[in-house]
């Protein structure tokens, strides 16, 4: 087998990333995506790629079906199972407004996954010490699953109260579901996320319930699709925490998968800023639906086991990302005060920006970068794929424009400016309440329209570096030829921390291990390929939220190191520590690695001299509000040590990078374009 190949499906575009395994070689490739069935755009991207599918050893995949399942509510039908009493607590909550929204008093959360009639109750207990209070009513839980079989569901989830200290009731009903309705897909709590808090629990289980039989039928359809185009080789997923897995694995726990496509681009930049010699960087990703903010620090991607999505908490292993709805198909549209506002709503692949001329009317971001020149409407992605000035300022004009009484071009730069601001507010949530200044942090750059509008965003928050990898538009399928195999596993492990008994918490750790260990085992990994980190979840006595601190499993003899990192990471998060307050642990985490053969990303040719030169165009400078004849250089061409002040525009056949007028641009010897504040 020669070629791997990385696969990221967006809203709008499906990036591919072509390995030649034999010359280090890689391919970057862009194509329309097909929302309707995210598998023919795969499929079409192969197609396009001019290689035998039969060479093909590996293809790594990343989705967004189950994250779009659960944006746009077209998840499956679902029923929950769940112990009588405690039916209401998926829509209840933790009873407040989460940390997200809690002083928003207009706030409405969105409703449950399940509705209330198919969150069936079934009569069991056990209590919080593990003993079994009252065992399965069998009859109840077989007259939960005829009512929910009725109600036409495609899906059951299990949850019980306590089943991560005694799982054998909510066993004993998986076995009652799988006997009487098999062609269900099953979700049980205990096997997904054994640990306290019965919120996060049940509300993980529903979601992977909810996009299980999404995630099912998708890849079912790839792999039969991959297979008539003679493919092969192996196929693994992109995990929401960075890793990746067999579709078999991953279909055990489809939650797992909900950030799948945005995993990639943290793992990547690290590959690019590493080149440089740092290992911390800001990652921002703008596609064409959405914007993506992330940070890499002391070389490891950060994940959080709080995440949400569209509001929904999920409670696995992911990617700490801030998303918004923030891309080149966002939409701008007025109020009904006139106000202006940009996105959430995108054109997406299918009509696309009014610029595209596929029937879209609606005047998006990217429509707006078009009319302020920083677009080469002849260029786009190389010129396979050209725009309609006309059609944008067509757009602009007739929505906003002239509803707010301004001129085409200044009504673009007002969306350009909103959507600039939004999404530098998301990029300093992102780094401030995690405890980072992200001055401190080189920004990376990634997605076809990031680089436009990077150096707008570092100019908001005061930035001195932008790094725009030379992939940097299909970043996130690079990152999945560079990831790891991963897997999360967790058990719940409630004491106060000076009554934690240090043989029983390894051997819970080594008992997670082994089951990560098992797993790599399948998926062929070689044994000196393997390695375990452990982690806790802490916190001080008395407090609501804990603070995950990762270790080796080995320091579980040395309880002080652990201290040390945990007063250390709560200084970072919340301004202060505690030292000798007493402190008490939750859970306990494994994280087992399958390393890949890692591969030397293909260094840039060597060269020197004047950059390349495209010619000029007139681009909209925010220094004087008017367009302005620029240079254009041709990044395809340049080599290390070339480069330009700024302002200047550089285009490349899959993004265009925007250097403002602070800045000054240089392509350097790790192959990224590497702007800097003057």
């Amino acid at each position: 087998m020669r070629y791997s190949i990385g696969i990221d499906v967006g809203g709008t575009f499906t990036d591919l990333v072509l390995l030649d395994d034999e010359s280090g070689r890689l391919v970057q490739h862009k194509t329309p995506s097909t929302p309707d069935d995210p598998a023919r755009g795969v499929v079409a991207g192969l197609e396009e790629l001019g290689i035998d599918l039969g060479e093909v050893g590996l293809i790594v995949h990343g989705t967004t079906v189950t994250t779009n399942a659960v944006l746009t509510e077209s998840g499956a039908r679902t029923a929950l199972l769940t112990t009588e009493g405690f039916r209401d607590i998926l829509e209840m909550r933790r009873g407040v407004r989460s940390r997200r929204h809690l002083y928003d008093n207009k706030y409405v959360a969105p409703p449950p996954l399940v509705p209330r009639y198919l969150r069936l109750p079934v009569h069991e207990r056990v209590d919080v010490r593990g003993q079994v209070r009252t065992p399965l009513d069998e009859s109840s839980a077989r007259e939960a699953l005829a009512l929910a079989r009725r109600e036409g569901v495609e899906a059951v989830a299990v949850c019980f109260m306590h089943s991560y200290a005694e799982p054998e009731n909510e066993r004993r009903a998986a076995a009652i579901v799988q006997e009487l309705a098999p062609e269900l897909f099953l979700a049980v709590s205990s096997e997904i996320l054994p640990q306290i808090r019965l919120n996060d629990r049940v509300g993980t289980t529903v979601m992977s319930a909810y996009v299980g039989p999404v995630l099912r039928g998708y890849v079912e359809r790839l792999i039969a699709a991959l297979a008539e185009a003679s493919f092969a080789g192996t196929l693994l997923v992109m995990q929401s925490n960075g890793g990746v897995a067999t579709p078999e694995l991953v279909a055990r726990n489809p939650a797992s998968t909900v950030l799948s496509g945005p995993a990639g681009g943290p793992v990547a930049a690290l590959a690019f800023t590493r080149a440089r010699g740092s290992e911390d960087c800001l990652v921002v990703d703008m596609g064409g639906t959405s914007f993506d903010a992330t940070i890499v620090k002391d070389g490891e991607v950060q994940v959080t086991r709080n995440g949400e999505i569209n509001r929904h908490p999920i409670a696995l292993p992911m990617i700490d990302v801030h998303t918004i709805g923030a891309g080149g198909g966002s939409i701008g549209w007025l109020d009904d005060g006139g106000l202006l506002h940009m996105g959430p709503r995108s054109a997406g692949a299918s009509p696309g920006p009014a610029a595209y001329g596929r029937g879209g009317e609606e005047p998006t971001c990217t429509d707006a970068d078009l009319v302020l020149g920083y677009l080469d409407p002849g260029y786009f992605l190389g010129g396979r794929m050209p725009l309609s000035p006309e059609r944008a300022r067509e757009a602009i004009e007739r929505r906003i424009a002239g509803p707010l009484g301004l001129d085409p071009v200044a009504a673009a730069a007002a969306m350009a400016e909103v959507i600039d601001l939004n999404m530098a507010a998301g990029t300093k949530n992102v780094s401030i309440q995690r405890g980072y200044d992200p001055r401190e942090l080189p920004l990376v750059a990634a997605g076809g329209a990031g680089p436009v509008h990077a150096g707008a965003i570092a100019d908001e928050l005061e930035l001195t570096t932008i790094v725009v990898p030379r992939l940097s538009s299909v970043l996130c399928a690079l990152g999945m030829l560079l990831a790891d195999l991963r897997h999360d596993l967790t058990r719940s492990y409630s004491r106060h921390w000076e009554d934690v008994d240090a043989a029983e918490a390894r051997a819970i750790v080594d008992e997670l291990a082994r089951q990560g260990l098992e797993a790599l085992e399948a998926e062929g990994v070689p044994e000196e390929r393997r390695s375990v980190v452990a982690s806790a979840d802490l916190r001080y006595a008395g407090q609501h939220h804990e603070v995950s601190i990762s270790f080796p499993p080995d320091d579980l003899a040395h309880p002080e190191r652990i201290e040390q990192a945990f007063h250390r990471r709560h200084e970072e998060l919340y301004g202060f520590a505690s030292p000798g307050k007493p402190m008490e642990i939750a859970s306990l985490h494994a994280t087992v690695l399958g390393r890949r053969q890692p591969f030397p990303l293909e260094p840039p040719a060597a060269g020197g001299g004047e950059a390349p030169r495209r010619g000029r165009r007139r681009v909209y400078l925010r220094s004087t509000r008017s367009l302005e004849e620029v240079e254009v250089l041709d990044g395809d061409l340049m080599t290390p040590g070339q480069g330009a002040p700024g302002p200047v525009v550089v285009d490349t056949r899959t993004t265009t990078i925007v250097v403002p007028e602070s800045f000054d641009v240089a392509f350097d010897a790790s192959g990224s374009f590497v702007l800097t504040r003057r």
